[in-house]
C-alpha cells in the first residue's frame, strides 16, 4: 500500500508539471524544411507535398534554383538557408541530391532527405556514380539546346518523367519544363554531408531517370533510411503524401 501510494503521489506531481509548464512535457519538433528541386523540374513540383506540410504546421520553402551551373543553384540553396530560423530538413530530388549533399554541411541542417536524387561523396559527379548502373531510359529522350543547355522531348518528359501523372499535370509539367545546364552533370561536391548528417531515402522503382538499383546502392551507402514505393522520377507530383511522411519522420526524429 505504501509503494502505491508512492507512485501515486509521483504521478500527481508529473501531471502538475505538465499542466503546469507544457513547454517543459514536449520538445518541439524541427519546423523548417527546405526542398531543392532537381534538374528539368521547378519548384512548382513541390506543390502538393508543400500542401501536406504546412497543414501539419511546417514552415516550408522551396528553392527556385535557376538550373544555370551547380554554383548558382548552390548559391540559391544556401541564400535560403540562411534566413531559416532554426534547424532544418533539407531535401533534394534528382540532381537537387547534389546539391543538398553539400548544401547539407550547413550547422542548421540536422537531417537530409533524398527523394529519387544523387547522393555523391566529395569529389565525384552524377556521371561518376552512374557509371556502375545501366542507363535509365530517359536519358534517351534529352533535347540538347543551344550554349550547352538541355531539356527533355515533350514525349521524354511525358513517358519517362512523370509518366504516372495525370494528362492535365503531364501537359502543365511539360509545359513550364525549365532549360538546365549541361555542365551540373559534372559537379562535384566539396564535402559530402551525409557523412556526419542522418540521412533519409526514397527510392522509386518506375523510376526512368535514375535507376532504381542505383538509388537503392546509394542509400545504402549512406546508412540511409530507405522507403521504396512503386512510382515514377517525379513521386513528389505523383506520390506527394509518402513523400511528405518520409520528410516527416526525418523532422520527427529530431526530437
Amino acid at each position: 500500500m505504501r509503494h502505491f501510494t508512492k507512485h501515486l503521489l509521483a504521478l500527481l506531481v508529473l501531471g502538475f508539471f505538465i499542466t503546469a509548464f507544457p513547454a517543459m512535457a514536449q520538445t518541439p519538433a524541427v519546423k523548417n524544411i527546405v526542398l531543392v528541386h532537381g534538374a528539368f523540374a521547378d519548384a512548382s513540383s513541390w506543390s502538393k507535398v508543400i500542401s501536406l506540410l504546412q497543414a501539419k504546421g511546417y514552415h516550408v520553402t522551396a528553392v527556385g534554383n535557376p538550373l544555370t551551373s551547380f554554383e548558382d543553384d548552390l548559391a540559391a540553396t544556401k541564400r535560403i538557408l540562411a534566413v531559416q530560423d532554426g534547424p532544418v530538413i533539407l531535401v533534394g530530388h534528382s540532381y537537387g541530391g547534389v546539391l543538398i549533399t553539400e548544401a547539407g554541411n550547413d550547422p542548421k541542417v540536422v537531417g537530409l532527405v533524398y527523394i529519387n536524387a544523387f547522393a555523391p561523396d566529395a569529389g565525384q559527379s552524377i556521371t561518376d556514380i552512374s557509371k556502375p548502373f545501366p542507363p535509365a531510359p530517359g536519358l534517351g529522350k534529352l533535347a540538347p539546346l543551344s550554349d550547352g543547355f538541355l531539356k527533355l522531348s515533350d514525349e521524354g518528359y511525358k513517358t519517362a518523367f512523370v509518366q504516372d501523372a495525370t494528362q492535365a499535370e503531364k501537359d502543365v509539367l511539360t509545359a513550364v519544363q525549365p532549360q538546365t545546364a549541361g555542365s551540373i552533370f559534372a559537379a562535384k561536391p566539396t564535402k559530402a554531408a551525409w557523412h556526419d548528417k542522418p540521412v533519409w531515402y526514397l527510392a522509386s522503382t518506375q523510376d526512368m531517370m535514375i535507376n532504381p538499383d542505383q538509388e537503392k546502392a546509394m542509400a545504402k551507402t549512406m546508412n540511409a533510411k530507405l522507403t521504396v514505393i512503386s512510382a515514377s522520377h517525379a513521386a513528389m507530383v505523383t506520390h506527394p503524401r509518402e513523400v511528405a511522411a518520409v520528410i516527416e519522420a526525418a523532422a520527427a526524429a529530431q526530437k
